[in-house]
């Protein structure tokens, strides 16, 4: 059984900084905090800056497991900060290939359920002034993922964290980042499976669905 633990939680509001001489306004800046307040839409005091493509009901709480921080750390020769990918729960044993959509969490007092896996974009070098870091979380799909809520509530940085229900397809998201983006062949009923998973969100269903198509 996995000892599912929190390493610490973050939250901030968007931000402007300066990349390569040019100035972003971005979401993803976060810091250590000891609750964080979920709301069904999303966190108190936490929010995105663009809505369009960030943030609502299926992407209010970001997750990213805390293993991979001693692998960006060993190829790239430096440490990353803390809350490095704009996440708020930086956690132990819940990778990307240990996460299912549709699995359903307690976390403090919040019941979470995964949702779809993270779409990386290039924000993420710019937080973290490094060109090369979101090559490197596409080849190895170490994206973290999102949670939305079923109950509202707090989440401390000593909450525990209890898997309620699994999903029965255990589609996890590694399989559904690798699928998209490394299978240039995909097996159709692998497919079929992904998208049967109701619990999918939109965005990722949309995604498969063009790759369906252009098999």
């Amino acid at each position: 059984m996995l000892d599912r633990k929190i390493a610490y939680i973050s939250k901030g509001l968007p931000k402007s900084s300066l990349f390569n001489g040019q100035e972003f306004v971005s979401g993803i800046w976060k810091e250590q905090v000891d609750t964080l307040v979920v709301r069904p839409v999303k966190i108190d005091e936490d929010d995105v800056a663009n809505p369009a493509y960030h943030g609502g009901p299926d992407r209010v709480v970001c997750v990213y497991p805390y293993e991979h921080y001693a692998h960006w750390e060993k190829q790239f020769g430096q440490a990353l900060a803390g809350a490095a990918f704009g996440e708020n729960l930086t956690v132990l044993n819940m990778r990307e290939d240990q996460v299912c959509i549709g699995d359903v969490y307690q976390i403090g007092e919040t019941i979470l359920q995964v949702s779809q896996g993270r779409y990386p974009c290039a924000t993420i070098n710019k937080r973290n002034n490094n060109n090369r870091l979101l090559k490197g979380v596409v080849e190895m799909g170490y994206t973290g993922y999102f949670l939305r809520v079923l109950q509202e509530g707090t989440i401390s940085s000593d909450s525990t964290i209890t898997q309620l229900s699994a999903h029965p397809q255990q589609i996890t998201v590694a399989e559904i980042h690798h699928l998209y983006f490394h299978d240039n062949s995909p097996d159709p009923k692998t497919l079929e499976r992904m998208l049967s998973v109701e619990e999918l969100a939109l965005p990722w269903r949309k995604k498969l669905l063009e790759k369906q198509q252009r098999a």
